[in-house]
């Protein structure tokens, strides 16, 4: 039997969670969650955990040369560095716009989505004057 050590990341408190695994890995308690969100964020964590993937993608043409990226929803943490091999080789045509959403080759249940415009407002408080 093993202990799994885990700060809970489903609200704001952060719980200590302390995980019990069989010497399968099933699952077999979890304590010092608070509410149902970190029990069951503790499971999944230990079984099968996610992450969302943001990063930039290269943009030709365009005012900068790259654009805040991140994918429509969680994905399995092994595939992480597969889909940012993927996304590197993405170069998007300006013009590019909010919400815009391409699928890496890596497999169609990725899919990436512009977080956001950059207006020339937003370049000057990055202190790039164009």
């Amino acid at each position: 039997m093993a202990k799994k050590e885990l700060v809970c990341v489903s609200c704001p408190i952060g719980c200590s969670i302390t995980v019990e695994l069989s010497d399968s890995g099933e699952v077999l308690s979890v304590t010092g969650n608070t509410c149902k969100r970190g029990d069951a964020y503790a499971r999944a964590e230990c079984t099968h955990p996610e992450r969302m993937v943001t990063s930039t993608v290269k943009v030709e043409g365009g005012r900068l040369p790259v654009v805040p990226v991140k994918t429509s929803s969680p994905i399995p943490k092994e595939k992480i560095f597969d889909c940012m091999t993927e996304i590197n080789k993405v170069t998007l045509k300006a013009p590019v716009s909010i919400g815009l959403g391409f699928s890496p080759s890596l497999a169609q249940e990725i899919r990436i989505y512009l977080l956001y415009n950059l207006g020339v407002a937003d370049f000057y408080k990055l202190g790039i004057y164009i």
